[in-house]
C-alpha cells in the first residue's frame, strides 16, 4: 500500500518530514511571517483580488461583518506557493514502513515520552472527562505538530482565499475562509495571529476552521478557544473533543499488532487487528496509515517497543537496513544525505545524483544493490 500526502492531510506538517533524508519539500517554517519561503509570500494577482472583491458579499451575507473583514484581509493575498502544494500533493508516496520509520521515529517517542510527563496532569483529566486515552491524545498532538513545534505560521486567511480563488477545491475551501473569519469575528484570536500550515490547518493539533468550530474546546476557561498558545492545553481537550464525539468507545484499544490481523497495509508487512475506536482515528485523518501511527505512536509513548514483523525489501530490492547504510557511506564518502533513516527521499536522492556523476554513472537517483555493492 502506498500512501500519498493527500490522504496524510493535515498530518504531514507536524511529521517534519523534511528534517529527515527522506525529506519532502517543507510547507512552512517556523521562524515567523519573515522566514516563509518567497512563495508562501502574497504577490499581486489582480484577479484573485477581484475575486476577494465578490467574495466580501458573500461572507457579508453570512452574517461577517465589515470590521472583521477588514482586520482579516488587511496585509493578505495571493500566495504562489499554497496553489503549487496543493497541485502536487499526489506526486510523493510512501510506503507504511516508510511512513512509520518517520511517524515513530525515535525521537518523535522521546519527545512524545517527554510532553506525556510535562503534560500529563492535563493528559489525565482530559481521559477522565472525554473517556480517550492519554496517550492516543498525546500522539495525536505528536503526529499533528510535533509536540507543538511546527504548528505552521502561513496566515490561515491568505491561504484558504487563495485555494478558494484557485478554484479546484474552490467550494471547501471558501467555507474554510469563511470559517477562518467566524474564529477571528468571536474574538479567539485576532486576525494578525491567525496561523497553520499551507492548507489552514491550525494549532498545535492541526484543526481546519470548520473543525475548529465544531469541536474546539475552551479547557482552561479564559473565554477562548486557543488552539495556537504556547500551552496546548486547549488544543489537546479539542482533539479528545473531536474523537469523543465522533464515537470513541473509553476503555477500548485501538488495535494492535497481530499475525492473525486481517489489516495488512503493505504486503509483506506487519498485520494489525484493530478496533472501533481505529476507525474513530480515521475521522481525524482517513488514512489507515495515519490511524495506525497514532495508535503505534501511542503504545510507544506509553512504553512498548517497536513493531515485531519486518518488512519485506522495497521495489529496489533494499531493506531498511541496506537504504540506512547506503545513506551512512553516501555520507561517509562527502556526499550527505541529511541523515540515516532508511527513507528514500530528495535528500538521499540528491546525494546519490552526486555520487554517481563524480563516479561517471549513468545518473538516476536511483538506489540499488549494485549501487551499494559501489559504496563497500
Amino acid at each position: 500500500m502506498q500512501i500519498n500526502r493527500r490522504i496524510f492531510g493535515l498530518g504531514f506538517l507536524g511529521l517534519g518530514l523534511a528534517g529527515c533524508s527522506g525529506a519532502l519539500p517543507r510547507s512552512v517554517t517556523t521562524n515567523g511571517p519573515a522566514g516563509l519561503p518567497a512563495d508562501l509570500r502574497p504577490v499581486p494577482n489582480s484577479a484573485y483580488d477581484a475575486w476577494v472583491s465578490a467574495f466580501r458579499g458573500r461572507a457579508a451575507a453570512q452574517g461577517i461583518s465589515q470590521g472583521t473583514l477588514a482586520a482579516a484581509f488587511r496585509g493578505t493575498g495571493y500566495l504562489p506557493g499554497v496553489v503549487t502544494r496543493d497541485r502536487n500533493q499526489t506526486e510523493f508516496s510512501r510506503s507504511l514502513e516508510d511512513y512509520l520509520a518517520i511517524a515513530t521515529s525515535d525521537e518523535r517517542v522521546q519527545k512524545g515520552r517527554a510532553a506525556f510527563a510535562r503534560h500529563r496532569g492535563t493528559l489525565t483529566a482530559l481521559q477522565d472527562r472525554y473517556g480517550v486515552d492519554a496517550q492516543i491524545i498525546c500522539a495525536i498532538w505528536g503526529l499533528e505538530s510535533f509536540y507543538g513545534e511546527r504548528r505552521g505560521d502561513v496566515p490561515v486567511i491568505s491561504a484558504t482565499s487563495t485555494l478558494a480563488f484557485d478554484g479546484r477545491r474552490g467550494q471547501f475551501f471558501e467555507q474554510q475562509l469563511i470559517a477562518a473569519l467566524r474564529i477571528v469575528q468571536n474574538g479567539d484570536i485576532p486576525a494578525s495571529q491567525l496561523t497553520g500550515s499551507w492548507a489552514g490547518a491550525m494549532g498545535h493539533t492541526q484543526f481546519i476552521p470548520t473543525s475548529y468550530q465544531q469541536f474546539a474546546v475552551d479547557y482552561t476557561g479564559d473565554g477562548r478557544r486557543d488552539i495556537w498558545s504556547d500551552d496546548p492545553s486547549d488544543a489537546l481537550a479539542s482533539a479528545a473533543a473531536y474523537l469523543q464525539r465522533n464515537g470513541w468507545t473509553r476503555g477500548l484499544e485501538w488495535g494492535s499488532e497481530s499475525p492473525d490481523g486481517t489489516l495488512q497495509p503493505q504486503p509483506g508487512g506487519p498485520r494489525f487487528r484493530t478496533t472501533s475506536n481505529f476507525r474513530v482515528i480515521k475521522r481525524y485523518n482517513n488514512s489507515d496509515a495515519y490511524a495506525i501511527g497514532v495508535g503505534h505512536l501511542a503504545d510507544r509513548i506509553g512504553g512498548a517497543g517497536p513493531l515485531r514483523a519486518s518488512f519485506p525489501p522495497d521495489a529496489n530490492g533494499l531493506t531498511k537496513a541496506d537504504r540506512i547504510t547506503l545513506q551512512q557511506r553516501l555520507t561517509a564518502r562527502g556526499f550527505d544525505t541529511q541523515g540515516a533513516d532508511g527513507v528514500i527521499g530528495s535528500n538521499t536522492e540528491t546525494a546519490i545524483r552526486a555520487y554517481q556523476a563524480n563516479r561517471g554513472m549513468a545518473v538516476t537517483g536511483t538506489p540499488s544493490q549494485t549501487l551499494l555493492q559501489s559504496l563497500r
